[in-house]
């Protein structure tokens, strides 16, 4: 990929960390871009985008905190492909939250892939989350005990992708 790019807001950071990150690490210079809720129209950075701008034949990499629902995909795919003719060829978050998306059976993550034919990944689930954490202690107190656990397993039950 050329260009990582984080949906605004909380992707922008995650973007400009995950530059400087393959950077440092690897030495490889990662271009990144991210959107703005409302376009500026003054100043040197003016426009719909912040940071590197994209380009026609870049290949882009989608990079979130979490995914619920899915819905913030409907917003940023079509801004990034109207920017520029971009191939995007995958998204990453950190937490997938496991949830039912807007279809209501599938994972939203697996719906977005299906609905825009680019991978989805995530680093943790919500599952694996919870199962770290169960009866873990924390600055000595136990994170999720047994009755958290039971209202997360019936929240999941109700909302939780099958």
């Amino acid at each position: 990929f050329d260009v990582l790019f984080g949906p605004a807001y909380k992707g922008i950071p995650l973007a400009v960390v995950t530059a400087i990150a393959f950077s440092e690490l690897y030495g490889k210079e990662i271009r990144y871009c991210s959107d703005r809720k409302e376009e500026k129209d003054h100043g040197a950075d003016k426009g719909s985008f912040l940071g590197s701008s994209l380009k026609d034949g870049d290949r882009v990499i989608m990079i979130e905190d979490v995914t619920t629902s899915g819905k913030s995909m409907e917003e940023t795919v079509p801004k990034v492909k109207g920017a520029a003719s971009v191939e995007i060829k995958g998204l990453m978050v950190s937490l997938n939250r496991m949830e039912v998306g807007k279809g209501g059976e599938k994972c939203a993550l697996d719906e977005v892939k299906e609905l825009y034919g680019f991978d989805t990944a995530a680093i943790v689930t919500m599952e694996e989350v919870v199962e770290y954490l169960y009866n873990r202690e924390c600055q000595g107190k136990i994170v999720i005990d047994d009755t958290l656990k039971s209202a997360i397993d019936a929240y999941y039950e109700q909302y939780g992708a099958k």
